[in-house]
């Protein structure tokens, strides 16, 4: 009993150390985006908020916080919208044939970023001749994000019941209304969730949007920008901009979900 003990007491140890390990730079992060100093090391000179006026000052600040909501939430409901039907017609087959199709849709998430930017950047001008853009973005984080959300939707629809959808079928209800008063509800916590995931991918991707955006900026780029010309230290409110949002994102998720589950 002593042994099993101490042996939890060091698996909670290692937890909490590798929590903080990974923790410790987003706060850092948060924390010089309050430091009086131009200069990220500690101590700290003092506190101020400063550094997020500077940033709501730059002109290049808020086309590209505005490119960046555009993107993401476009992406997210785009990659909801095929990747929640591609998920239901994979769970209506067979699981070899499923998983089969599952392994060729996940190859976007085994590519490196930079072999996919480059790809859809050739492919959307030289094929399709579609100028770059935030469409083109758009588009291009589908591509990474959908397999997030196949993923996620068909592991929840694995142990889905669908003696419900049946009843509601038999009852004589279309095969439309059976999935939006059946099925959707039952599943909408995990497509908001898969969502979440799309979005934060969205709003954190680099390599893509430096591809396909063309002359314009979301914020990573724009962060890529600053560093390239100094150290500005605009960046870790930036940072802690990015961070809030994908906080409060995820918080409003749960709280609409709950409501409506």
């Amino acid at each position: 009993m002593k042994a099993q003990s101490v042996s939890d007491l060091a698996w909670r140890a290692l937890i909490l150390l590798v929590s903080g390990f990974m923790a410790l730079p987003l706060f850092l992060v948060v924390l010089f985006s309050f430091n009086q100093s131009a200069l990220t090391s500690l101590p700290l000179t003092g506190l101020t908020l400063d550094w997020y006026r500077k940033l709501f000052a730059k002109d290049a600040f808020w086309p590209a916080f505005e490119n960046s909501l555009i993107v993401g939430f476009a992406s997210a409901l785009l990659a909801i919208a095929t990747g929640t039907l591609a998920a239901l017609a994979l769970s209506r087959l067979r699981p070899k044939q499923a998983g089969l199709l599952i392994n060729i849709l996940s190859i976007p998430m085994m590519m490196p970023a930079l072999i996919i930017g480059v790809s859809l950047m050739s492919y959307f001008v030289r094929f399709l001749d579609v100028p770059l853009g935030l469409w083109a973005v758009v588009l291009g984080h589908v591509v990474i994000a959908q397999p997030f959300v196949v993923l996620i939707v068909y592991a929840r629809l694995a142990s889905f019941d669908w003696s419900a959808v049946d009843s509601a079928r038999d009852l004589g209800a279309s095969s439309l209304r059976a999935f939006f008063t059946v099925t959707l509800p039952i599943i909408q916590p995990t497509i908001v969730g898969a969502g979440l995931i799309a979005l934060s991918i969205s709003l954190d991707d680099f390599v893509i949007a430096f591809f396909t955006i063309g002359a314009g900026n979301t914020l990573p780029t724009l962060v890529w920008g600053l560093v390239r010309t100094s150290l500005d230290p605009t960046i870790n409110a930036i940072a802690t901009l990015l961070l809030a949002l994908s906080i409060g994102s995820t918080i409003l998720a749960l709280r609409l979900s709950r409501y409506r589950g």
